[in-house]
C-alpha cells in the first residue's frame, strides 16, 4: 500500500512547485530508488494535461563514468542533456542517492573537468530559470543512504521529510502559500537595501546588495523550502566567513570551512578537512572564486542537519554563502559551473544590518 504522504509530495511538486500545465513538456530527472514517487509525480503531470518524460540515473554510474572516462569523455556534454535543459517546460529532480560518499576516491581534478562540461549547460540552465522558462524543483524521495546520513532509521527519516514538506498535513499547498506570504512581506522590506553587514562568532563581512533583489523561496524550486537569499555585488564582498557546519560537495565533505573576501574575491581559504578539496574547487574557472548567493534559511521545521544541502541551507537560524553562479532573477551576473553553499549558525550572537537598520539578531527576523 502506497504512503499516502508521497501522493501527497507528488501533488506539491506538480500542481505547487512547478504549477504543470496543459501541452508542458515536463522531464522528470530521478535516481531509480525513487520510481515510487516518480509514479506520483507522472500520474499528476498527466492528469494536469502534461507531457512526461523520465530518465533514471545511478550514483553508482556516475562513479563509473568518472573512474574510467578519458579527458576528452570527461569534456562532453551529452546531447540529450543540452535538448533537454533549452527546450523542456518543467523540469522536476528526484534525489535518492544508493551511497552519498560514492565520489570520495575520484580525483578533484576529475570532478573539476566534468563540471567545465556543462558550463553551458549551466549557463542555459541559469538564464531560463531566470526568465521563468524552465520551472524546475528539486526534492529528495527518502531512501537508506540518506537517512543513514542524517543518522536516522529510515522510518524516522521519512516522518523528517514528509514534516519538512508539509506532506503529512491535509494540504500541504496552503501550508506553501502561507510560507510564500510571510518571506514575501521579508522581502518586500529589504527591496532597494543597498549594504548587508553580517556580525557574529562565525563571520565578519559586509556586501553590497545595490540594484540586487532578494528572492522569496518558498518551495517553488525547492521541496522543502524555507529561505530568502540574493547574489551580492560580485566586488563587494570584504571579510571573512567560516562554516560550521559541515560543506558538502559532490559527495566530498570539506569540514571548517573559513574563506576571506577582498573586493569580492576568495583570497584565502582553509578547512579542517579537506582542504585540497575546497581549494581544487576555488580554482574550477574564473568566477568560482567569487560568491554567487547570500542566502538566510527561515523554516524552523527543520530542526537538525542532516548532510543534505536541500534541508540544511533552510535550516532556522542560519546563513549560507555559495560560492559560484549567480542568480539572474536576483540581479547576479557571476558566472562558473559551480554553485557550492557553505552554511554557517546564526542563532548566537549574531546582527545583520541593512543600510545601518538591525533586521535580524540571534536567528530571527526582527522586521
Amino acid at each position: 500500500m502506497s504512503d499516502i504522504r508521497l501522493n501527497r509530495l507528488a501533488n506539491v511538486l506538480v500542481n505547487y512547485s512547478t504549477k504543470v500545465k496543459a501541452g508542458d513538456w515536463v522531464h522528470v530527472n530521478a535516481n531509480w530508488q525513487a520510481i515510487p514517487l516518480v509514479k506520483e509525480v507522472v500520474t499528476y503531470v498527466l492528469r494536469a494535461g502534461g507531457n512526461p518524460s523520465v530518465s533514471l540515473e545511478s550514483s553508482d554510474l556516475n562513479e563509473v563514468f568518472l573512474t574510467h572516462a578519458g579527458e576528452s569523455q570527461l569534456k562532453w556534454t551529452p546531447p540529450l542533456d543540452m535538448h533537454m535543459i533549452k527546450n523542456a517546460n518543467v523540469w522536476i529532480i528526484i534525489e535518492a542517492p544508493e551511497n552519498t560518499r560514492v565520489m570520495s576516491g575520484i580525483d578533484p581534478s576529475r570532478q573539476q573537468t566534468r563540471n567545465l562540461a556543462y558550463e553551458k549547460w549551466m549557463e542555459t540552465y541559469m538564464k531560463r530559470s531566470a526568465s521563468g522558462e524552465l520551472r524546475w524543483v528539486v526534492t529528495n524521495y527518502p531512501c537508506q543512504a540518506l537517512a543513514q546520513e542524517a543518522e536516522m532509521s529510515l522510518a524516522d527519516y521519512e516522518n523528517f521529510v514528509y514534516q519538512a514538506t508539509f506532506a503529512d498535513q491535509m494540504d500541504p499547498v496552503q501550508y506553501w502559500r502561507n510560507i510564500h506570504d510571510e518571506q514575501e512581506r521579508l522581502v518586500e522590506w529589504l527591496a532597494g537595501k543597498k549594504n548587508i553587514s553580517i556580525r557574529s562568532p562565525h563571520a565578519e563581512l559586509t556586501l553590497s546588495i545595490a540594484g540586487r533583489k532578494f528572492v522569496n523561496s518558498d518551495g517553488d524550486q525547492n521541496m522543502p523550502s524555507g529561505e530568502v537569499f540574493t547574489s551580492p555585488v560580485e566586488d563587494s564582498v570584504n571579510g571573512w566567513a567560516y562554516f560550521n557546519y559541515p560543506a558538502i560537495y559532490q559527495g566530498t565533505v570539506v569540514e571548517g570551512a573559513r574563506l576571506e573576501f577582498e573586493r569580492g574575491r576568495v583570497v584565502n581559504a582553509s578547512a579542517e578537512k579537506n582542504e585540497s578539496f575546497l581549494l581544487k574547487m576555488l580554482d574550477t574557472d574564473e568566477g568560482s572564486r567569487f560568491l554567487g548567493e547570500l542566502g538566510i534559511g527561515t523554516n524552523y521545521g527543520i530542526t537538525r542537519f542532516t548532510k543534505n544541502i536541500l534541508y540544511d541551507e533552510k535550516i532556522g537560524g542560519t546563513f549560507h554563502l555559495a560560492l559560484g553562479s549567480g542568480f539572474g532573477e536576483a540581479g547576479g551576473g557571476n558566472e562558473s559551473s559551480i554553485h557550492w553553499d557553505l552554511i554557517s549558525d546564526a542563532t548566537k550572537e549574531t546582527e545583520m544590518h541593512a543600510d545601518g537598520e538591525l533586521f535580524y539578531k540571534d536567528g530571527r527576523f526582527v522586521v
